[in-house]
């Protein structure tokens, strides 16, 4: 049996973890498709680590942002999940735990620590966060605190994207906001041979009515269940 030719996949998250997947994409042996959805734009913010007790990331971006505003990495730090605790680990942080999970799992990491946490836990991310951790902290009895350090802004795929677009297998979409940009765009350009593979179920939400060929969930909300999609 000859071997299978290689999916084309579409990698749509920001730089520079776009290339980074598409690097793990590559390592499957599939073609990564490298042309952003969405590109991250920093914000003015100033740093006050006074009365914190605990920074929470829910994503690499986080942790990049804050990392290039202060030197300070002493605190302790709370990751969603594996890529970025590793993240914060490569910034300088020391104490660094991962709830391997989304959102709610990482709430329910802090608040497990309670106890131990005697001050505000701060959480620098986007300016429209995925998900509201501060929210389910202050309903565990925490005080909770976002620092909106950047925000992601859609941009328009490439004439080059757009025209291969009915040769490509599978989109990966990590975020609810590059999945509304995706259904924004299959409405002039649609792509009904194209699978969606999403990081969450909140993700694969605003696709519920484009016409794709399928639109699969990740079993887990981390990048490697994503990859482990393509091709089945």
């Amino acid at each position: 049996m000859p071997p299978k030719a290689p999916l084309k996949v579409w990698i749509t998250r920001a730089e520079p973890a776009a290339s980074v997947t598409a690097e793990r994409v590559a390592a499957l042996g599939h073609q990564a498709v490298l042309d952003p959805l969405l590109v991250v734009q920093p914000l003015e913010a100033e740093i006050d680590l006074n009365g914190v007790a605990a920074l929470a990331f829910t994503s690499a971006n986080g942790v990049r942002a804050f990392a290039a505003l202060t030197k300070d990495r002493t605190a302790r730090v709370f990751a969603v999940g594996a890529a970025t605790a590793q993240a914060a680990k490569t910034a300088g942080f020391r104490q660094v735990l991962s709830a391997e999970g989304d959102v709610a799992a990482l709430a329910a990491r802090i608040a497990a620590r309670k106890r131990e946490l005697k001050g505000v836990v701060l959480h620098p991310g986007a300016a429209e966060p995925a998900g509201d951790l501060v929210g389910a902290l202050e309903a565990a009895g925490l005080e909770a605190r976002l620092l909106a350090l950047y925000d992601t802004a859609p941009v328009k795929p490439s004439e080059a994207t757009l025209e291969a677009l009915d040769g490509l297998d599978s989109v990966l979409l990590h975020s609810v906001k590059a999945a509304k940009t995706l259904a924004l765009l299959l409405r002039r350009h649609p792509a009904p041979q194209l699978r969606a593979l999403c990081l969450s179920p909140a993700v694969a939400k605003p696709l519920a009515r484009a016409k794709l060929r399928e639109v699969v969930k990740a079993s887990m909300p981390i990048e490697t269940a994503l990859l482990n999609l393509i091709g089945r």
